[in-house]
Protein backbone atom coordinates (compact mmCIF):
# COMPACT_ATOMS: atom_id res chain seq x y z
CA UNK A 1 0.00 0.00 0.00
CA UNK A 2 1.25 3.49 -0.69
CA UNK A 3 0.68 6.71 1.42
CA UNK A 4 -1.01 8.51 -1.78
CA UNK A 5 -4.84 8.66 -1.36
CA UNK A 6 -4.71 7.86 2.45
CA UNK A 7 -7.81 8.13 4.36
CA UNK A 8 -5.91 9.79 7.58
CA UNK A 9 -7.43 11.18 11.12
CA UNK A 10 -5.35 13.32 12.64
CA UNK A 11 -6.67 13.88 16.56
CA UNK A 12 -4.51 16.42 17.99
CA UNK A 13 -5.93 19.61 20.60
CA UNK A 14 -3.50 22.11 19.26
CA UNK A 15 -4.46 23.67 16.29
CA UNK A 16 -0.84 25.13 14.93
CA UNK A 17 0.66 21.99 15.02
CA UNK A 18 -2.03 20.29 13.21
CA UNK A 19 -2.26 22.46 10.38
CA UNK A 20 1.49 22.43 10.19
CA UNK A 21 1.18 18.36 9.96
CA UNK A 22 -1.71 18.51 7.86
CA UNK A 23 0.50 20.80 5.25
CA UNK A 24 4.07 18.77 5.70
CA UNK A 25 1.78 15.28 5.33
CA UNK A 26 0.16 16.71 1.75
CA UNK A 27 3.37 18.28 0.51
CA UNK A 28 5.07 14.69 1.19
CA UNK A 29 3.17 11.94 0.16
CA UNK A 30 -0.08 13.98 -1.28
CA UNK A 31 -2.48 12.33 0.52
CA UNK A 32 -6.24 13.32 -0.31
CA UNK A 33 -8.33 12.73 2.63
CA UNK A 34 -6.61 14.07 5.95
CA UNK A 35 -9.59 14.24 8.57
CA UNK A 36 -9.41 16.46 12.22
CA UNK A 37 -10.46 15.98 15.32
CA UNK A 38 -9.09 18.36 18.59
CA UNK A 39 -10.16 15.70 21.21
CA UNK A 40 -10.54 11.70 21.88
CA UNK A 41 -14.75 12.00 21.94
CA UNK A 42 -14.77 14.02 18.15
CA UNK A 43 -12.06 11.24 16.98
CA UNK A 44 -14.22 7.75 18.38
CA UNK A 45 -17.17 9.64 16.61
CA UNK A 46 -15.70 10.19 13.14
CA UNK A 47 -14.26 6.55 13.13
CA UNK A 48 -17.63 5.26 13.78
CA UNK A 49 -18.89 7.34 10.05
CA UNK A 50 -15.73 7.33 8.35
CA UNK A 51 -13.26 4.83 7.10
CA UNK A 52 -9.76 5.24 8.20
CA UNK A 53 -6.35 3.98 7.24
CA UNK A 54 -4.00 5.15 10.42
CA UNK A 55 -4.66 7.29 13.03
CA UNK A 56 -2.13 10.06 14.03
CA UNK A 57 -3.13 10.75 18.16
CA UNK A 58 -1.81 12.90 20.81
CA UNK A 59 -1.82 11.43 23.90
CA UNK A 60 -1.95 14.68 25.91
CA UNK A 61 -5.67 14.95 24.63
CA UNK A 62 -7.62 16.83 26.89
CA UNK A 63 -11.03 15.62 28.49
CA UNK A 64 -11.24 11.60 27.17
CA UNK A 65 -7.18 11.88 27.36
CA UNK A 66 -4.96 10.18 24.68
CA UNK A 67 -4.50 6.73 26.33
CA UNK A 68 -8.64 6.53 26.91
CA UNK A 69 -9.14 7.30 23.09
CA UNK A 70 -6.57 4.69 21.64
CA UNK A 71 -8.46 2.17 23.93
CA UNK A 72 -11.61 2.63 22.75
CA UNK A 73 -10.90 3.25 18.88
CA UNK A 74 -9.12 -0.12 19.22
CA UNK A 75 -11.77 -1.66 20.67
CA UNK A 76 -14.36 -0.24 18.20
CA UNK A 77 -12.11 -0.88 15.44
CA UNK A 78 -9.07 -3.82 16.12
CA UNK A 79 -7.50 -3.28 12.84
CA UNK A 80 -7.16 0.63 12.51
CA UNK A 81 -3.44 0.89 13.00
CA UNK A 82 -3.02 3.75 15.38
CA UNK A 83 0.74 6.02 15.52
CA UNK A 84 1.11 7.72 18.74
CA UNK A 85 3.07 11.42 18.02
CA UNK A 86 3.60 13.10 21.53
CA UNK A 87 6.43 14.79 23.32
CA UNK A 88 6.79 12.68 25.99
CA UNK A 89 9.27 9.73 26.21
CA UNK A 90 9.17 7.97 29.31
CA UNK A 91 9.74 4.17 29.63
CA UNK A 92 6.16 4.13 32.01
CA UNK A 93 4.02 5.65 29.08
CA UNK A 94 5.63 3.44 26.52
CA UNK A 95 4.01 0.34 28.02
CA UNK A 96 0.80 2.02 29.03
CA UNK A 97 1.10 2.41 24.68
CA UNK A 98 1.12 -0.76 24.13
CA UNK A 99 -1.30 -2.07 26.78
CA UNK A 100 -3.82 0.66 25.25
CA UNK A 101 -3.33 -0.73 21.23
CA UNK A 102 -0.92 1.42 19.55
CA UNK A 103 0.90 0.00 16.78
CA UNK A 104 3.38 2.99 17.25
CA UNK A 105 5.28 5.91 18.49
CA UNK A 106 6.96 9.36 17.36
CA UNK A 107 8.07 12.02 19.29
CA UNK A 108 6.94 15.41 17.90
CA UNK A 109 9.19 17.17 15.78
CA UNK A 110 10.83 14.06 13.85
CA UNK A 111 11.43 14.90 10.56
CA UNK A 112 9.41 14.43 8.13
CA UNK A 113 11.21 11.12 6.68
CA UNK A 114 10.99 9.41 9.77
CA UNK A 115 7.19 10.19 10.23
CA UNK A 116 6.27 8.50 6.55
CA UNK A 117 8.61 5.80 7.44
CA UNK A 118 6.86 5.08 10.95
CA UNK A 119 3.71 5.84 8.72
CA UNK A 120 4.14 3.16 6.25
CA UNK A 121 5.44 0.62 9.01
CA UNK A 122 2.17 0.66 10.56
CA UNK A 123 0.08 0.61 7.99
CA UNK A 124 1.73 -2.63 6.38
CA UNK A 125 1.11 -4.34 9.67
CA UNK A 126 4.33 -3.62 11.64
CA UNK A 127 5.34 -1.60 14.60
CA UNK A 128 7.85 1.55 15.27
CA UNK A 129 9.13 2.42 17.93
CA UNK A 130 10.94 5.87 18.50
CA UNK A 131 14.42 5.40 18.57
CA UNK A 132 13.76 7.23 21.92
CA UNK A 133 11.62 4.95 22.89
CA UNK A 134 13.84 1.72 22.23
CA UNK A 135 16.85 3.40 23.86
CA UNK A 136 14.96 3.79 27.24
CA UNK A 137 13.64 -0.40 27.10
CA UNK A 138 17.13 -1.05 26.07
CA UNK A 139 18.56 1.22 29.51
CA UNK A 140 15.87 -1.12 31.76
CA UNK A 141 17.61 -4.39 30.32
CA UNK A 142 21.04 -2.82 31.40
CA UNK A 143 19.97 -1.57 34.48
CA UNK A 144 18.53 -5.10 35.69
CA UNK A 145 22.00 -6.24 35.59
CA UNK A 146 25.22 -4.14 35.46
CA UNK A 147 26.61 -7.25 34.34
CA UNK A 148 24.31 -7.44 30.99
CA UNK A 149 26.19 -9.58 28.20
CA UNK A 150 26.27 -8.09 24.58
CA UNK A 151 24.45 -11.27 23.27
CA UNK A 152 21.75 -10.63 26.08
CA UNK A 153 21.52 -7.28 24.64
CA UNK A 154 20.89 -8.46 20.95
CA UNK A 155 18.01 -10.75 22.69
CA UNK A 156 16.34 -7.79 23.76
CA UNK A 157 16.52 -5.32 20.77
CA UNK A 158 15.41 -9.00 18.44
CA UNK A 159 12.44 -9.45 21.21
CA UNK A 160 11.15 -5.72 20.24
CA UNK A 161 10.15 -7.51 16.75
CA UNK A 162 6.90 -7.96 15.80
CA UNK A 163 6.14 -11.58 14.88
CA UNK A 164 6.03 -11.17 11.18
CA UNK A 165 9.22 -8.86 12.02
CA UNK A 166 10.92 -12.14 13.50
CA UNK A 167 9.92 -14.37 10.12
CA UNK A 168 11.42 -11.70 7.91
CA UNK A 169 14.80 -11.73 9.65
CA UNK A 170 14.62 -14.89 9.60
CA UNK A 171 14.67 -15.15 5.74
CA UNK A 172 17.00 -12.48 5.65
CA UNK A 173 19.39 -14.97 7.81
CA UNK A 174 18.96 -17.60 5.12
CA UNK A 175 19.89 -15.25 2.20
CA UNK A 176 16.45 -14.48 0.88
CA UNK A 177 16.39 -11.79 -1.33
CA UNK A 178 13.29 -9.10 -1.14
CA UNK A 179 11.34 -10.92 -3.78
CA UNK A 180 11.25 -14.33 -2.60
CA UNK A 181 10.43 -13.28 1.22
CA UNK A 182 7.67 -11.96 -0.67
CA UNK A 183 6.64 -15.11 -2.26
CA UNK A 184 7.17 -16.78 0.88
CA UNK A 185 5.28 -14.59 3.11
CA UNK A 186 2.30 -13.89 0.54
CA UNK A 187 2.98 -10.09 0.18
CA UNK A 188 4.24 -7.44 -1.85
CA UNK A 189 7.99 -6.94 -2.29
CA UNK A 190 6.89 -2.97 -1.44
CA UNK A 191 5.89 -4.53 2.22
CA UNK A 192 9.15 -6.57 2.82
CA UNK A 193 10.87 -3.52 2.15
CA UNK A 194 9.10 -1.46 4.47
CA UNK A 195 9.25 -4.19 7.46
CA UNK A 196 13.08 -4.22 6.70
CA UNK A 197 13.17 -0.86 7.49
CA UNK A 198 11.67 -1.11 10.49
CA UNK A 199 13.90 -4.05 11.65
CA UNK A 200 17.00 -2.15 10.35
CA UNK A 201 16.01 0.90 12.98
CA UNK A 202 14.31 -1.23 16.07
CA UNK A 203 17.92 -3.03 16.08
CA UNK A 204 20.25 -0.12 15.65
CA UNK A 205 22.12 -1.07 12.76
CA UNK A 206 22.69 -0.20 9.02
CA UNK A 207 22.74 -2.95 7.02
CA UNK A 208 21.34 -7.00 6.67
CA UNK A 209 24.99 -8.20 7.43
CA UNK A 210 24.81 -6.36 11.02
CA UNK A 211 21.40 -7.99 11.08
CA UNK A 212 22.12 -11.26 10.70
CA UNK A 213 24.78 -10.96 13.24
CA UNK A 214 22.05 -9.58 16.32
CA UNK A 215 20.14 -12.65 15.11
CA UNK A 216 22.55 -15.17 15.28
CA UNK A 217 23.39 -13.75 18.72
CA UNK A 218 19.83 -14.18 19.89
CA UNK A 219 19.61 -18.02 18.79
Amino acid sequence: MTLDNLKILLVEDDELFRLGLQVRLQQETKIAVLAEASDGEMAIDLAKVQTFDLVLLDIGLPGLGGLETCRQLKRNHPNLPILVLTSRNEQSLISRLVSAGAQGYCLKGVTAETLILAMRSVIAGASWWDANATAEIHHAFQTQSSELAPDNLSSSKVNTLTRREKEILSLIADQKTNQEIAEILYISSGTVRVHIHAILHKLGVNDRKQAIAMQNNHL
